[in-house]
């Protein structure tokens, strides 16, 4: 049977690639983006208790009201933006499902998307797969900052979206004021609507303020903005992550989730739901991961690869420009199999695969690990 692909252009992703050949090789995985530590144990007590008491069938299909309520308190003592929890807050799968049941919920065939590039790799499929039309706007090393003006003149009047990351994944800048302002500026009175990626909103550094799209009530009137407790509490595993948006997307929103999710486990809900009755639980986070940012760059010191500033994330960019005239591709293989350390080459984050000597480095590991990488990556 000849089956007609939907994704003909999409394989393997770059992350099982790169995890494989480091397991061959016995090389320090530093590409694929988790800790190797674990979440919290006052968190891992609550889901058993809640586990251990039954809480084992269907939560309602927008999540545990509970919950829903300790996030819209959360959201409101952070970002000063009062949510109806019952209608503008669905709890899903992970923050990957929140951003494919966006896209395909208001996405129709021939409808255009802008992406900034370098991007997360599940924004262009997804928008593919809705029948969209990815346009790119692509950042440049070594600042990678965006410039309204030019992206505004990607805007047609077949733009139906804008999504937005920050802090972002993989070059570990944050959106200022003024950029979210121009954003305003650029979708106002528009049928644009933003979707906003904030999946490492808690790992921001240098006392720095985390510019959430919640903080603009204008934007939030056509706009989507996605989380992810995976990312705060160092358990990616566990997928579950939330949608926030006003109501009339909201409904469109729960439209698609029903089909594609329809609920998400409720034991994990019980337990996220307690644990954030204490805010120092995520508001601590800054510090502890900045901790590991400046480790790792203390442990890189003398190295021949250049940091790129991070200012949020738990990813590290390097410029290996001085080193080698390989592809970043070629480089990043040849540092898992040669050196013992995976990471992952940043050209595969754009669509044309734009290659400027760059791979991305995960710092969300254990002070040891980061120390035996730095050992390494310092010979290079």
């Amino acid at each position: 049977m000849q089956i007609k692909s939907k994704l003909p252009s999409v394989g393997t992703t770059i992350f099982t690639v790169m995890s494989n050949l480091s397991n061959k090789h016995g090389a320090i995985n530093l590409s694929q983006g988790f800790p190797n530590f674990d979440c919290p144990e006052p968190l891992k007590e609550k889901v058993n208790f809640y586990l251990q008491q039954g809480k084992n069938q269907y939560a309602p299909m927008p999540g545990l009201p509970i919950l829903r309520e300790r996030i819209a308190n959360k959201i409101a003592d952070q970002y000063h933006y009062t949510l109806n929890p019952e209608t503008e807050i669905t709890i899903t799968a992970g923050a990957t499902q929140a951003l494919f049941t966006a896209i395909n919920a208001y996405i129709h065939p021939g409808d255009e998307v802008i992406l900034i590039e370098p991007a997360y790799d599940s924004y262009s499929p997804s928008v593919k797969l809705a029948g969209g039309i990815p346009i790119p706007y692509l950042l440049k090393k070594p600042d990678y900052r965006v410039d309204w003006n030019l992206l505004k003149s990607l805007v047609s009047a077949k733009t139906k979206m804008i999504i937005i990351n920050t802090p972002h994944n993989p070059v570990g800048k944050i959106l200022k004021a003024n950029d979210l302002i121009q954003l305003q500026e650029i979708t106002q009175n528009s049928e644009i609507i933003v979707l906003s990626d904030e999946v490492y909103e808690h790992l921001i550094y240098d006392q720095q303020e985390h510019q959430s799209i919640l903080r603009y009530p204008d934007l939030m009137t056509h706009s989507i903005a996605v989380y992810s407790f995976g990312k705060t509490f160092h358990n990616t595993g566990w997928k579950i992550g939330y949608a926030v948006g006003p109501e009339y997307l909201m409904k469109e929103f729960r439209k698609v989730h029903q089909f594609n999710v329809f609920t998400v486990n409720s034991f994990v809900q019980y337990g996220i739901a307690d644990y954030l009755q204490d805010p120092s639980t995520y508001l601590s986070l800054p510090a502890f991961y900045q901790q590991k940012r400046d480790f790792f760059q203390s442990c890189m010191e003398g190295s021949r690869l250049k940091p790129i500033p991070c200012e949020g994330t738990y990813f590290q960019l390097f410029d290996f420009s001085t080193i080698s005239n390989e592809s970043d591709f070629e480089f990043a293989q040849r540092m898992t199999t040669e050196f013992g350390v995976a990471a992952i080459p940043v050209s595969v984050f754009y669509s044309e695969a734009i290659d400027e000597q760059m791979i991305r480095l995960c710092f969300a590991k254990t002070d040891d690990t980061l120390e035996k990488a730095g050992d390494i990556l310092r010979k290079i």
